[in-house]
């Protein structure tokens, strides 16, 4: 699942394997494997690859790597076996979003990074094993393209009603006595679960800090139960031959027909059994077959267009939404404003190339062509204003050559 040393990488397969054999068995003597120094040394890793800012306590991976890693992780090794170890309150960050609201990270101190991380390697393959075919976000060797993908199928085999939900502050709303005894459904282990506890609630009362290690596996975890009942024999999967697809806490309902019962079932098991939140604001029905209709998942648009052969057909588009374009002309304004001055040419350019690539890369999928189209032109402009003002005395193409001939020859790649 994750580039780990042998004996680890081998312990998780045999938990996985173990799990998957036996959906019903409870692991127990999980714990001793987490205060082992080669799963905090792996954990440590892990956290140095994301690198990220301190928490509380100030303290920055230079200053451990100077005073010793070694030295740091028998530190908490021996918090971990002495039961001593009690993890600090998480530094918050304020994110801005769209529409002026601000999404509230939580940044946990290093060591509790590293301590997470180690309680996450051993618990993942456990839930890995149980996670539902339709379930991606978070999840190793599995991406948004599938989940693309999987809401494209099911549109063209007719499951056009799609209920698209959105539930508010799901992070912030997951109960931990709900999320605690999902979790001991398959984790007999009472000192694994106290450190879960003792994680969970110095970050409040209720809610999985976004920002933690481990939240994105304990999100999976909770909303995994939704996905069990929906492909239950009972579920919609099968008296209302719906699909399920979900990417983290952003999933889509689609199916032939959508009622009452449909819906009703949905709002029953995420408000009534889990205690979450529906947003009627930005939950909607789209009926893709009629006039108008469009799905928006994943920064992609899903719409049916006529064929512009002029043969009469409609066919399923799959492209970048309006607020994906949106959102990287915000980027690219940003990358060549004129206080980017500074940089040589090559360099903006360089930069340029490297995100333009990463972006086309997630997009390059249905049909995408318009709009990298419009992007081209649009990075095209902004460089040939950029240019034109740069610094106090603009750059000025050779004669007889164009600005667009010019960034070109600079080396500025087509999506």
């Amino acid at each position: 699942m994750i580039n780990t040393p042998s004996s680890l990488q081998d312990l998780r397969r045999n938990i996985y394997v173990k799990a998957k054999a036996e959906p019903s068995w409870r692991f127990w003597g999980l714990y001793v494997h987490i205060c082992k120094m080669e799963t905090l040394r792996e954990a440590y890793t892990l956290a140095r690859k994301n690198n990220g800012a301190p928490g509380v306590d100030g303290v920055t991976f230079e200053v451990i790597e100077a005073k010793g890693v070694e030295k740091y992780l028998e530190q908490i090794q021996g918090e971990l076996i002495d039961r001593t170890y009690v993890p600090l309150r998480a530094r918050r960050r304020e994110i801005p979003k769209d529409g002026g609201k601000v999404r509230v990270l939580s940044i946990p101190a290093i060591r509790d990074r590293v301590v997470q991380g180690a309680l996450k390697l051993i618990m993942e393959p456990v839930f890995e094993a149980d996670f539902q075919p339709g379930s991606y976000g978070y999840r190793p060797k599995r991406t948004a393209h599938e989940a693309v993908h999987r809401v494209a199928t099911a549109i063209v085999q007719w499951k056009t009603r799609v209920i698209d939900l959105d539930l508010r502050a799901y992070f912030d709303t997951v109960r931990h006595h709900l999320l605690l005894e999902k979790v001991a459904r398959r984790i007999n282990d009472d000192e694994v679960m106290r450190l879960l506890k003792l994680m969970l609630t110095v970050s409040g009362k209720q809610g999985v800090p976004q920002g933690g290690v481990i939240s994105p596996l304990l999100s999976n975890v909770y909303l995994h139960w939704f996905d069990k009942l929906f492909h239950r024999a009972d579920g919609p999967a099968q008296w209302a031959g719906a699909k399920l697809v979900r990417y983290a806490d952003d999933f889509v309902v689609l199916a032939r027909f959508q009622g009452t019962r449909l819906t009703g079932w949905i709002e029953s098991k995420l408000e009534g059994w889990l205690g979450l939140e529906i947003n009627r604001e930005k939950t909607r029905v789209v009926k893709l077959r009629e006039e108008g209709g469009s799905l928006d998942f994943l920064g992609f648009t899903f719409r049916y267009d006529e064929d512009l052969q002029g043969r009469g057909w409609r066919y399923l588009n799959v492209s970048p939404s309006a607020k994906a374009l949106k959102k990287e002309r915000e980027k690219l304004h940003e990358m060549t404003d004129h206080r980017q001055c500074f940089k040589p040419i090559p360099q903006l350019i360089e930069g340029l190339n490297r995100h333009l690539k990463g972006w086309k890369n997630y997009f390059d999928f249905g049909y995408p062509r318009q709009a990298f189209r419009d992007i081209n032109w649009y990075v095209r402009g902004r460089l040939t204003q950029h240019l034109r003002r740069r610094s106090q005395r603009p750059f000025r193409p050779p004669e007889g050559v164009s600005f667009y001939e010019q960034i070109r020859r600079f080396g500025l790649e087509n999506l």
